[in-house]
């Protein structure tokens, strides 16, 4: 799995765990008294956003990820619904990326890419 992959499957899951997190543990915490509910989601929640600045920070390394766009997933990441509008500016990012390397093909510039990259 390449980076990109992973980056968005750890931002769509974070922002599932966030909406667990506010919509079902929360409430179960509050209104019912069964706290032990954020303790477990609250947890996985925190594991998957620390993951997810270590993988935006590989990515850019890594996958030339632009820093403005890392801003503005790492930003996103902190709304309720953030990280599946963020997915549609990664899945972009993507198209573009591929789109590039396939008119690239051929005229040696991957080429150059990796011997610099090295």
């Amino acid at each position: 799995m390449n980076v990109m992959r992973l980056l968005r499957t750890v931002s769509l899951t974070e922002g599932v765990s966030f909406l667990l997190l506010l919509l079902v543990a929360m409430p179960l915490k509050y209104i019912w008294d069964q706290p032990l509910a954020v303790k477990w989601v609250g947890w996985a929640h925190g594991v998957l956003f620390m993951a997810l600045g270590a993988l935006l920070l590989l990515a850019m390394l890594r996958a030339a990820l632009p820093f403005r766009l890392a801003f503005i997933v790492g930003v996103a990441a902190l709304l309720p619904a953030g990280p599946f509008f963020a997915d549609r500016l990664l899945r972009r990012h993507e198209a573009m990326r591929g789109a590039a390397a396939a008119s690239n093909e051929g005229n040696g510039a991957d080429d150059l890419a990796a011997e610099v990259s090295s």
